[in-house]
């Protein structure tokens, strides 16, 4: 198990259960950069008079998800959100997508995230998620590739959702130790997957050799005539949230990896559409049984990466219209913020820092009257890491005690 790091230990020092409710609300890849004909972001553009309410109502800053300058994944920047170092506590890509579709993973299993993507006739990468092939596409293709052999091991493809996978390998003597095949952009060959420790040698042969079988299966296929493989790990259990907060936690998301992460730190999986009416569904139907609730959105982040400015302010438009379903629930601690930046003219994610605003019957409210990036920088919280954001909760659910005398 993972040791606690110096923040945690004082939190579970000082937690203490209370009555009172704590939600989370996570627009994912929400920060953008200003790109419309008066230099606005996408988050600036849509009309959000209910974000712009709390804003008003609440305290607002903004947050670099793991340091000033880096660029975050999604697992490292949605463990800072939970308190979790991610410094400290690593997991692969692909132990999260297992783990989101209840696949039973043992300790000694290398798990790695498999894409399908797209090449050329000369091997060169064309579309990096093979047109965001559908899910039920994504299985048929996991079956097909569930018939390569390799020596040694015992190999199981996993469908996770749309052009998403896991790769398990399970067998002795087998190192996580390894480099992506992905290479991040278009216009060049996938990698041949690489040992990073001499006790890797034989695990980075061996998925190798599974990349050339999946390659020759999938040659007649199209858009999906290739796979990606990146973010190897191991799996190794967390301290809970329960164990650490004394919280009782629930996940609403649609997206395997987010609930993979969740489960990880201890919470439960309320079941869930892939639409976000259905999501704030299903988080009425259960808030009063948690004493933390984390819910998910995760199609802007899709639109960010895809380049669509209209399609991702759009869908911030739809989550501001279904907020007054939070406000009628009452939590004592209102968190709406992202994991992250997700830009469009990056078409992917950034290292800029995410707006966020906190409401509670105990904040200091300040000037910020619009929820976007351009004024939360000036909001009381400051620029603060967002490992910081579990403790700003507690406290202002009064679920932690005075520290020293």
């Amino acid at each position: 198990m993972k040791k606690l790091t110096t923040q945690m230990e004082l939190l579970k020092a000082l937690a203490k259960r209370s009555e009172s409710k704590i939600l989370f609300l996570i627009i994912d890849g929400l920060g953008g950069l200003p790109l419309s004909e008066d230099g606005q972001t996408e988050l600036e553009v849509a009309h959000t008079p209910n974000l712009d309410f709390l804003a008003k109502k609440g305290i607002c800053g903004v947050m670099d998800p793991i340091l000033p300058g880096i660029t975050p994944g999604s697992g490292p920047a949605h463990l800072a959100l939970f308190g979790y170092d991610p410094l400290h506590f690593v997991v692969g890509r692909g132990v999260l997508g297992a783990l989101g579709v209840d696949f039973p993973l043992d300790q000694s299993d290398v798990v790695g995230r498999m894409n399908f993507a797209t090449i050329d006739q000369a091997g060169r990468l064309t579309d990096r998620r093979a047109g965001r092939l559908s899910s039920e596409k994504g299985k048929e293709l996991c079956s097909l590739l569930s018939q390569i052999k390799v020596k040694e091991v015992e190999l199981f493809v996993v469908p996770v959702s749309e052009y998403r996978a896991a790769l398990v390998l399970r067998g002795p003597d087998l190192s996580d130790r390894l480099s992506d095949s992905d290479p991040q952009t278009i216009g060049v060959p996938p990698l041949e997957v690489q040992s990073l420790g001499p006790e890797a040698q034989k695990t980075a042969h061996l998925v190798n050799e599974f990349i050339a079988q999946a390659r020759e299966l999938l040659s007649e296929q199209h858009p999906a005539n290739m796979v990606l493989c990146r973010g190897f790990g191991k799996y190794r259990p967390f301290p809970s949230m329960e164990e650490v907060y004394k919280l009782k936690g629930a996940a609403i998301a649609a997206y395997p990896m987010y609930r993979g992460l969740a489960r990880l730190v201890g919470m439960e999986l309320i079941p869930t559409g892939k639409e976000v009416e259905e999501e704030f569904r299903a988080l009425r139907d259960n808030f009063a049984n948690y004493d933390f609730l984390f819910l998910h959105i995760k199609h802007t982040d899709s639109a960010g990466e895809d380049g669509d400015f209209q399609r991702k302010a759009s869908l911030i438009e739809e989550v501001d219209q279904l907020l007054p379903q939070l406000a009628e629930l009452n939590p004592d601690v209102l968190v709406v913020t992202g994991d992250h930046s997700t830009p469009i003219p990056l078409k992917a994610h950034s290292w800029h820092p995410v707006p966020i605003l906190l409401t509670s019957r105990w904040v200091r409210p300040d000037r910020v009257e619009r929820f976007n990036e351009r004024e939360c920088l000036y909001g009381g919280l400051g620029r603060f890491p967002a490992t910081y954001l579990m403790p700003l909760a507690l406290a202002h659910a009064l679920r932690l005690k005075k520290y020293g005398a």
